[in-house]
């Protein structure tokens, strides 16, 4: 069973009416349900919670982080940042959600503005799977349709992928790279783009599954420790 933590700065579910008609028990909520349902052990953390309710503990404890953020992300402490970092380069996986993008922890990690195009017109997307026979997109086929999202548009301001599993083209024309994978030390960390607050894209059977597969594929792998600094060597060094 792996051991998932969902992250949700909560702030709109608290000031937006209309976001809490959609996601009545918070984004983490509705993503840790659906994670729940496909057999993970699941906790939620929220930004106002002591820590961001990212303690020691709970990160000791989680093998996949799952991260949402929009209009806070300032208010991440730094302290935190280097917290999750240092989890995800000894393996914890980590996986961004849309406006994550702009956070703290995926900008760090990226070392890159990660800034982007975006509107917001109601208008439809389609997610091509670029990489068919990726876990990440198993059970999807070919693309996602979703009937009302937010525009996000190239240029975005990331390296380039280890690997690009998803673009995605918007009714506007623009298109956008929204599914992608890196690693990071001994971490993987996929960004998957569709999730604005105001539109029930998190309970979209085809989302769902392709989080649910990147929680799969994120999980940590045993390799054994890694040791830095100065090395005795294996053989004997004959001197010369």
């Amino acid at each position: 069973m792996i051991k998932v933590t969902v992250w949700n700065e909560n702030r709109h579910e608290k000031t937006n009416e209309k976001v809490r008609e959609v996601y009545p028990e918070g984004i983490h909520g509705a993503i840790a349900a659906f994670l729940q349902e496909n057999g993970h052990e699941v906790g939620t953390a929220t930004l106002d919670e002591a820590e961001h309710g990212l303690t020691e503990e709970v990160l000791d404890n989680t093998d996949v982080l799952v991260w949402w953020g929009h209009v806070a992300h300032d208010e991440v402490s730094d302290e935190i940042v280097t917290r999750v970092k240092n989890r995800v380069l000894d393996g914890m996986g980590l996986i961004v959600l849309h406006s994550g993008h702009f956070s703290k922890i995926f900008k760090t990690l990226m070392g890159t503005t990660c800034d982007l195009k975006w509107r917001e017109a109601d208008e439809k997307e389609r997610l091509w799977v670029v990489s068919p026979g990726h876990p990440i997109v198993e059970g999807i086929g070919e693309h996602i349709d979703i009937e009302r999202e937010e525009m996000y548009g190239e240029h975005f301001d990331i390296p380039d992928p280890d690997e690009l599993v998803l673009i995605s083209w918007f009714e506007g024309g623009e298109v956008f790279r929204s599914g992608c994978t890196y690693k990071r030390g001994k971490g993987k960390i996929f960004y998957f783009r569709p999730g604005h607050e105001t539109y029930p894209t998190y309970y979209h059977e085809k989302v769902q599954r392709v989080i649910s597969n990147a929680v799969n594929w994120a999980k940590p792998t045993e390799s054994g420790h890694v040791y830095y600094g100065n090395a005795k060597p294996l053989e004997e060094i004959k001197s010369k």
